[in-house]
C-alpha cells in the first residue's frame, strides 16, 4: 500500500506521522512540488495521498503555476472519493478545490498552541488533540466547502479543519510537526519570522517544552484515523 506526498519544502515533510504510516503498512513515497510530475493514473492509485504545508499561496497561481496542477489533483481525490489529507497550504488546496474562498486571515497564527473542537470534532480522531499543543504556522486561511463539516478552530482562525467525506480530512494547523526538528522550521522560515515580528527563541523553548506531548497526541490522532476514517480498501492488510 502507497501513501504518496506531495511536499514543498523539505522540512516541511511527514514528520511525526511518518512511523506512524510505515507502522501501519504504508510506503511512503515523496514528490517534490514544481519539480518532480506525478501523473494523474499515479496519483489516483495511491492509497493514501497527502498534501503538505508550504510558504506560497493558493492564489499565488500566476507565480507558481505548479499550484494549478496541485489544485486539480486534490480535486481528483476528492471527487473520486479517495483518501486524501491536507495540511496547512495541502488543507487550503482542498479547501479551493471544493469552491471554497482562501485568503488572509486575520493575523499570523505562529507558533505553539491548542485548539478547539466542535462536538463532531471532539468525538472523532481529533479529539486526542484536544488540550495537547500543536503548531500553527499560517497566514492565510480557508471557509468550509459546501457540505463539508467543520471540525476544529482558534480564536483567531475559526475554521481550522474540516471534512470533506469519510478519509478526507484538511487541517489548518500541524499535528506531524517534529519538534525534536524545529530548528530546520526556524532557519527555513526565518524571514516570515523577521517580517511578523515572532521571536524564534519562543518557539524554540516552546518546543522543547511541549514537544513531548505533541508527539503522543500527533501520532495518537493519525493512528485513530487511518483505523476510523480509511474504507478498508486502502487500508493495508495483514
Amino acid at each position: 500500500m502507497q501513501c504518496l506526498v506531495l511536499r514543498h519544502v523539505c522540512f516541511e515533510d511527514l514528520g511525526v506521522f511518518a512511523p506512524v504510516l510505515q507502522e501501519a503498512g504504508y510506503a511512503i513515497r515523496y514528490v517534490q512540488a514544481g519539480v518532480e510530475s506525478v501523473t494523474r493514473d499515479e496519483w489516483l492509485a495511491a492509497d493514501l495521498a497527502v498534501i503538505l504545508g508550504g510558504p506560497v499561496g493558493v492564489g499565488q497561481e500566476d507565480i507558481y503555476p505548479f499550484l494549478l496542477e496541485e489544485r486539480a489533483l486534490a480535486r481528483i481525490r476528492l471527487v473520486s472519493a479517495r483518501p486524501l489529507l491536507g495540511i496547512c497550504l495541502g488543507g487550503q488546496l482542498m479547501a479551493a478545490a471544493l469552491g471554497a474562498r482562501v485568503y488572509a486571515g486575520q493575523g499570523k497564527e505562529i507558533g505553539w498552541g491548542g485548539i478547539g473542537l466542535t462536538d463532531e470534532g471532539r468525538n472523532g480522531p481529533l479529539g486526542e488533540l484536544e488540550g495537547r499543543p500543536v503548531l500553527h504556522w499560517h497566514g492565510d486561511t480557508f471557509d468550509i466547502p459546501p457540505g463539508a463539516r467543520r471540525l476544529a478552530f482558534t480564536s483567531l482562525t475559526p475554521n481550522q479543519a474540516f471534512s470533506a467525506a469519510r478519509g478526507q480530512l484538511a487541517l489548518q494547523f500541524h499535528p506531524e510537526a517534529d519538534a525534536g526538528r524545529m530548528e530546520t522550521w526556524l532557519v527555513g522560515h526565518c524571514c516570515e519570522l523577521a517580517a511578523s515580528g515572532v521571536a524564534p527563541g519562543k518557539i524554540r523553548e516552546d518546543a522543547l517544552a511541549l514537544g513531548d506531548a505533541a508527539r503522543a497526541a500527533g501520532q495518537a490522532f493519525l493512528r485513530r484515523w487511518l483505523a476510523e476514517e480509511i474504507p478498508a480498501d486502502f487500508r493495508p492488510r495483514a
